[in-house]
């Protein structure tokens, strides 16, 4: 297998209802990972873009969460619209989303 140009790790953390931190999984996380696992697939992008489902990566309130390496680059409050988008502009395109960005106190 080749390296990737692109990793995606994807948060799929589900935690209890109630739970003060939350989680992605009450979000629609596993709908996210689906679209881009389907995006990757329908692209033809198997040797170029990898993505793998993850537990947390911090920050709950702000999910789904999407961090993308190498750039390092941290999405949040993710839908399934917004996956074309980032693959267009930053995994294709190589140019972050500044709008889908999580807040740089979050993550900066």
């Amino acid at each position: 297998m080749p390296k990737p140009d692109k990793h995606v790790f994807v948060c799929v953390q589900n935690r209890s209802q109630g739970h003060p931190r939350g989680s992605c999984g009450e979000k629609n996380c596993v709908s996210v990972m689906e679209k881009f696992l389907s995006e990757v697939q329908k692209r033809m992008l198997f040797d170029k873009i990898s993505v793998t489902n993850t537990g947390c990566l911090g920050p709950c309130n702000n999910g789904p969460s999407v961090l993308v390496y190498p750039e390092g680059v941290m999405y949040g409050g993710i839908t399934t619209d917004d996956v074309e988008e980032i693959f267009d502009k930053h995994l294709v395109g190589n140019e972050s989303v500044e709008s889908l960005m999580v807040p740089k106190e979050i993550w900066g």
